[in-house]
């Protein structure tokens, strides 16, 4: 369960347009660490299979699964992470990363598909050649992509962000982690997220009581413009209990660009 993480990168369509503008002005990150920069790696990858629970933001009703699997050759590691849903749709991420001291990733896909199990979002994305590809959008309303952006082996989507959660503290600058993402808005765009580690809680369930650390995940473009960014974009957190390595004890964040709220344990 602790690497069956949903698309949390791909939940900001309202933001595309503030980091446009942002573009247009001129605005650039908050200084700090460079966001494109791999990871440093606390811990060892290597063979990994689970399967979670998603439910709705309440915790109550249960309305899919996740299923993932990770599998390590030498320095490669891929994974799959396929979100499943009752009504028949679906958010798939899969991705290629060089594992070792660093974190460094190569290339991936990400894919949603509607309740007909129909593709409305599939991008493929090449880290190595800086290169996007891929379609949004059906019938009238598909758009092509075909776009030449810098990228650097420090981007992360997908099943990757639990990793860079996960190895937070050989990263972070007084509670604070910045990496590259590339986000389906549906539009590819290439963002920099912020880690916030907020401090202690604990996660209740049947039986038991986990304690954890609480973290947010959230974009961020220019201190000037980040709160705007931040009051329009739906808040995303992840529960990580301590442990050699850690785990997420559960997940509350949109599902997708779409925003549906979801919860998994």
């Amino acid at each position: 369960m602790s690497h069956a993480v949903s698309g949390v990168n791909r939940n900001l369509s309202a933001v595309g347009g503030i980091v446009l503008l942002a573009t247009l002005l001129g605005a650039t990150p908050a200084a700090g660490r460079d966001a494109g920069e791999p990871i440093q790696m606390m811990w060892i990858e290597g063979d990994v299979a689970g399967l979670s629970t998603i439910r709705g933001p309440d915790g109550k009703a249960v309305i899919g699964s996740v299923n993932y699997h990770q599998h390590r050759e030498g320095q490669l590691l891929h994974a799959v992470r396929i979100a499943r849903f009752r009504d028949g749709s679906s958010d798939e991420d899969r991705v290629d990363a060089r594992v070792g001291t660093t974190l460094q990733t190569l290339r991936g896909r990400s894919i949603i598909r509607n309740t007909a199990g129909v593709a409305t979002v599939d991008i493929n994305i090449d880290v190595e050649h800086g290169h996007i590809t891929g379609f949004s959008g059906l019938g009238d309303e598909r758009k092509e992509y075909d776009e030449h952006v810098e990228l650097t082996p420090g981007t992360y989507w997908g099943p990757l962000i639990f990793m860079v959660i996960k190895n937070f503290e050989r990263n972070a600058t007084d509670g604070r982690l910045v990496f590259r993402a590339v986000v389906a808005t549906p539009k590819p765009r290439v963002l920099d997220m912020e880690v916030l580690k907020k401090g202690k809680t604990a996660v209740q369930r049947v039986g038991e009581k986990i304690n954890g650390v609480r973290f947010l995940l959230r974009p961020t473009v220019n201190p000037i413009i980040d709160p705007l960014i931040h009051a329009i974009a739906p808040e995303t957190t992840f529960i990580i209990a301590p442990g050699s390595p850690p785990a997420m004890a559960r997940f509350e964040g949109p599902r997708n660009y779409e925003r549906q709220m979801i919860r998994i344990e």
